[in-house]
């Protein structure tokens, strides 16, 4: 599909994506089918890696058959392979291979899906399988009435009519021995196209069902967890109360920061998987409405089977994500509190460091002017000393002087030289510093 335009003489140059999202209109069109027809419908899990590897393998699988060999960009594929046509699609997390095979107007589901499923074991599986389904698209026989009850679960049995009754389908949404859900399509006058418009329309409807409950299994697996840690926020919170000593908020501020951190694993493991669940029920929703069913009977359409059923289901993953989310909130504004808490206690402790370092600081400077003052008299008494000494050796010379008077004289200059030498030295070292 081409994605320029062209305009006179000249092309007007298309955005990167026009094609893609032109061709994503078309990507899954609908199939003629004729009646009578058996289908078998498999979906298998290839998220990641799983993906490339089965379009590898589908790659070969048609080359060594000589069939229409595989796009690299394709997202479906269909080919035929004797009486049989395999349509291959690739969806963001699975794969689907579904074979349209020839069969007769008599027995519903004759002969066993089992038995009629062996070219699936030709293609190496894509992953783990999610779908297999078995579906009998038979003319309605007016002279032969089909005794549902026959044929499925009465107990979980759902039958309806599309918008203008041209078609009847039921199913008991339940594995039959060889593991297959069996649905049986019953052609009240459909013709080709809008049999192979309401055939995709089932079989998506069954495959987006399993796909749908996939949250399920992860919303019971987080239940437990989820209600610990509720409970523990709760006492958590009831501690904050009496909580007063900086150890004690310290202590409760981890045990929530590892509750906070428990819950966001949990909700990151489980954000895609409900948001899927959610997006492939409404899918579900959308493909029955456009059946558009209609009662048969006394049993339930498939839309009042699934609400009964599904709608919990669902119910049950939205709830938990919302559990989440309200969590989360709360273990954040308990988590901010007692941080504040703890900023502070830790900023009245910083004040009263700073003031007992204050008061050090000064008693220091005391000791050091005390010291100095010592000092000061200690080196002026050295020195004096000397002073005396060399005044009584000059006398004993003949120099005409009292020593003692001398001597009582120096003392005073001593203690101003010794003096100001101190503050000169200490002055250094400030301006050192």
């Amino acid at each position: 599909m081409s994605a320029e335009v062209s305009i006179g003489t000249g092309r007007l140059t298309p955005h990167p994506l026009r094609a893609v999202i032109l061709g994503e209109v078309h990507a899954r069109p609908f199939t003629a089918i004729e009646t009578p027809r058996r289908i078998l419908h498999f979906a298998f899990d290839t998220a990641g890696e799983a993906a490339k590897a089965d379009r590898t393998a589908l790659a070969e699988f048609c080359a060594q058959r000589n069939l229409e060999p595989l796009k690299t960009t394709a997202k479906h594929h269909r080919v035929t392979l004797g009486g049989a046509t395999l349509r291959w699609e690739q969806h963001s997390e699975f794969t689907t291979y579904t074979w349209e095979l020839p069969s007769d107007a008599a027995t519903p589901f004759y002969p066993a899906a089992a038995s009629l499923a062996s070219p699936m074991g030709n293609v190496p599986q894509p992953g783990p399988l999610l779908v297999a389904l078995d579906l009998h698209l038979l003319p309605d026989g007016k002279d032969k009435t089909i005794k549902f009850e026959s044929l499925f679960d009465r107990a979980s049995l759902a039958v309806a009519e599309n918008s203008d009754g041209s078609a009847l389908f039921a199913t008991d949404f339940q594995a039959d021995p060889s593991g297959f859900v069996r649905v049986l399509l019953l052609d009240r006058g459909l013709g080709p196209e809008r049999a192979g418009a309401v055939v995709q329309r089932v079989i998506e409807t069954e495959t987006y069902r399993t796909l749908a409950l996939l949250g399920l299994p992860e919303a019971q697996r987080l239940a437990p967890s989820i209600g610990r840690i509720e409970k523990r926020l709760a006492e958590v919170t009831e501690e904050m109360r009496s909580a007063h000593q900086l150890i004690d908020n310290q202590r409760l501020l981890d045990e929530l920061t590892e509750l906070a951190a428990e819950l966001e694993a949990g909700a990151a493991a489980s954000h895609f998987r409900f948001g899927a669940s959610r997006a492939y029920n409404e899918i579900i929703q959308l493909r029955l409405a456009a059946i558009g069913e209609r009662k048969v009977d006394v049993f339930p359409t498939w839309t009042s089977f699934l609400a009964r059923r599904l709608s919990p289901a669902m119910r049950t993953c939205v709830t938990t994500a919302e559990r989440q989310a309200t969590l989360s909130e709360k273990l954040s504004r308990a988590a901010n509190l007692l941080r504040t808490r703890v900023d502070v206690e830790l900023e009245k402790q910083n004040r009263d460091l700073l003031k007992s370092m204050n008061d050090r600081t000064r008693l220091q400077l005391r000791l050091q002017t005390t010291v100095e003052g010592l000092s000061v008299a200690a080196v002026s008494y050295y020195v004096v000393g000397l002073f005396h000494y060399l005044m009584e050796g000059l006398h004993q010379k003949g120099l005409p002087v009292d020593v003692t008077v001398a001597t009582a004289l120096f003392v005073p200059v001593a203690l101003f030289a010794i003096w100001i030498l101190v503050r000169v030295i200490r002055k250094r070292h400030i301006g050192g510093e």
